[in-house]
C-alpha cells in the first residue's frame, strides 16, 4: 500500500500474479522511518473492509459470484484501437459466466487526468532531481578547461547536461516552470484540484469506502450502482515497434488509461488478456479501492487462470 500524496512509489513486475503477490507481501509493511507510509491502524481498517467485501464472493476456487465489475465508459475513448476490444470482451464474458456482474459506470474527471498527471509528475521530478548536483549525489563531470567555476550554476549545469537524458531534462524544465511563482496557481494548484476530482470519482463508484477518508462510512455499501473493482484496457493500442516513428504526443497519450489510478493512489494490476490481431499482447487493468490490494491480486489470478 502506498500513500496517495506522491506519484513516487514501487511497481512490481513479475512473470505471473503469484510472483507479484509474493514480492508485494514483502514490501507492504509500515516503515517507521517513512512519514508517507500508511499506519498499521489504517492498514487493518482497509484489510477488514476488503475481507468483508470478498466474503460475498462464491466459495468456489474460480467462482466470482457476487463480484461487481465496473466498466468505465471514459476508458474506451475514440483513440482506442479496435483490436483491443475483442480480448477485453472475451475476459469480461468469461467473468460473467463465473458469476460476476458487469456494471457500466462513469468517471467524468478522467479526460482531465492525463494533463494533471504530467504537471504533477514533472513538478515532482524537478524537485526530486534537484539533489543530483554532482557534488553530494549522482554523477560528477568536471567543467571544461577555462570554464568559470566561480559560479555554482555552471558546475551544476555541466554535470546535469552530461548526466540527464532528454526526457528527464524536459520534465525538469516543465516541472520547474509549473512551480514558479507566476505559474504555480494556474498549473500546479489546478492539477492538484483535478487530482482530487479523480479521487472523488473513484470513491463514488466503489462499494468499499476509502479508509483514508475521515468521512467514509465504516461498512461496505449496498448501493446497486457501486462496484468492487474496475476492469479496462491498459493502453489504447498494442506496443509499437522500436523502429516505428512516434509523433510528439503519441507516446504520452499511451498513459491515458493508467494515469487516473496512479493519481488517486489506488492499487492497479495489469494482466495479459491474450493477443490482438497484430500478434502483440493486450493487457487489462484491474483497479480496486485503496487498501484492496488482495482483492485486485485475487481477481488477477482468476483472470490469469482463464488463459491457462
Amino acid at each position: 500500500m502506498s500513500f496517495a500524496d506522491s506519484l513516487d512509489c514501487v511497481g512490481v513486475l513479475g512473470r505471473n500474479v503469484e510472483i507479484v503477490k509474493r514480492v508485494f507481501d514483502v514490501l507492504s509493511f509500515h516503515d517507521t522511518k517513512d512519514p508517507t507510509a500508511a499506519v498499521p491502524e489504517t492498514r487493518q481498517k482497509a484489510s477488514k473492509l476488503c475481507q468483508k467485501a470478498m466474503g460475498r464472493w462464491s466459495s468456489a476456487a474460480t467462482g466470482v459470484e457476487g463480484l461487481r465489475v465496473g466498466i468505465p465508459q471514459e476508458y474506451f475513448p475514440k483513440e482506442l484501437n479496435e483490436e483491443m476490444y475483442q480480448p477485453t470482451r472475451r475476459i469480461l464474458r468469461s467473468l460473467q459466466k463465473l458469476g460476476a456482474s458487469l456494471v457500466p459506470i462513469s468517471l467524468p474527471s478522467t479526460p482531465y487526468a492525463l494533463s494533471a498527471y504530467y504537471v504533477i509528475a514533472s513538478a515532482e521530478a524537478s524537485s526530486n532531481m534537484a539533489r543530483y548536483d554532482g557534488v553530494q549525489y549522482g554523477l560528477h563531470r568536471a567543467p571544461p578547461s577555462g570554464a568559470d567555476i566561480t559560479k555554482t550554476s555552471n558546475v551544476y549545469a555541466f554535470t546535469r547536461t552530461q548526466g540527464f537524458g532528454n526526457e528527464v531534462k524536459k520534465r525538469i524544465l516543465l516541472g520547474t516552470y509549473a512551480l514558479t511563482a507566476d505559474a504555480f496557481d494556474n498549473y500546479f494548484l489546478q492539477a492538484q484540484k483535478v487530482r482530487q476530482l479523480v479521487k472523488n470519482d473513484f470513491d463514488r463508484v466503489f462499494r468499499i469506502p476509502n479508509p483514508l477518508s475521515s468521512s467514509s462510512p465504516s461498512g461496505v455499501s449496498s448501493n446497486n450502482d457501486s462496484v468492487d473493482v474496475l476492469i479496462h484496457p491498459s493502453a489504447i493500442r498494442t506496443a509499437p515497434a522500436l523502429a516505428e516513428p512516434v509523433s510528439g504526443l503519441e507516446s504520452y497519450v499511451q498513459d491515458v488509461l493508467t494515469v487516473p489510478a496512479s493519481l488517486a493512489g489506488l492499487p492497479a494490476l495489469n494482466v495479459p488478456a491474450g493477443l490482438a490481431e497484430d500478434g502483440w499482447p493486450v493487457g487489462l487493468s484491474i483497479v480496486g479501492q485503496w487498501g484492496c490490494d488482495e482483492m485486485v491480486l485475487r481477481l488477477g489470478q482468476i483472470i490469469e487462470d482463464l488463459d491457462s
